[in-house]
Order: structure tokens, then C-alpha cells, then sequence
């Protein structure tokens, strides 16, 4: 597995799923936010590269560097918390 800016994923093949979200763009947003806090993620959806984007329906995953799981559920939940209405 290659990320997106075709920087291998460490120990490829050893990702696990962080979030399932409703589209692409979504889950680019996020994998954004995770590198720029130094974490390895990437997208993946069984979208055909983007061009049936129907079939993002099933969901579009944030994978990430089992190492780098802890943090970015903490990022995540943290993203979360300042999204709800005060």
C-alpha cells in the first residue's frame, strides 16, 4: 500500500482502520489533519479510484500505522469535541 504522495505506508500491508466516513472528501480531510500531526495515513475506498463515487456509500476508511493508532483516535475524538455545539 502506497499513500497518496506515493510515500510507502510502513510496514505496508500492516494498516489498521481508524474511521469510516460517508465520502472521500471527508476522509481526505482527515488524513490531512493526522499527517500534519506527523502520523502515516491514507484513504481507502472501493470506489474505483474516485470514479464511482456511489460506491463510497459502503464508506471511505482513514487507515493508519498500527504504531500511530493510539494518537490518531486522540486526534480524532479531540476533532470531535470541538465540532459539537457549546
Amino acid at each position: 500500500m502506497r499513500l497518496e504522495d506515493d510515500r510507502p505506508v510502513p510496514h505496508e500491508g500492516a494498516t489498521v482502520p481508524v474511521t469510516v466516513v460517508a465520502s472521500r472528501t471527508e476522509a481526505e480531510l482527515i488524513v490531512g489533519m493526522l499527517r500534519n500531526n506527523d502520523l502515516t495515513a491514507a484513504v481507502s475506498a472501493d470506489d474505483a479510484g474516485g470514479q464511482e463515487p456511489e460506491l463510497q456509500l459502503q464508506g471511505v476508511r482513514v487507515m493508519v500505522a498500527p504504531a500511530d493508532e493510539a494518537a490518531a483516535r486522540r486526534l480524532l475524538a479531540a476533532a470531535n469535541d470541538n465540532d459539537t455545539p457549546d
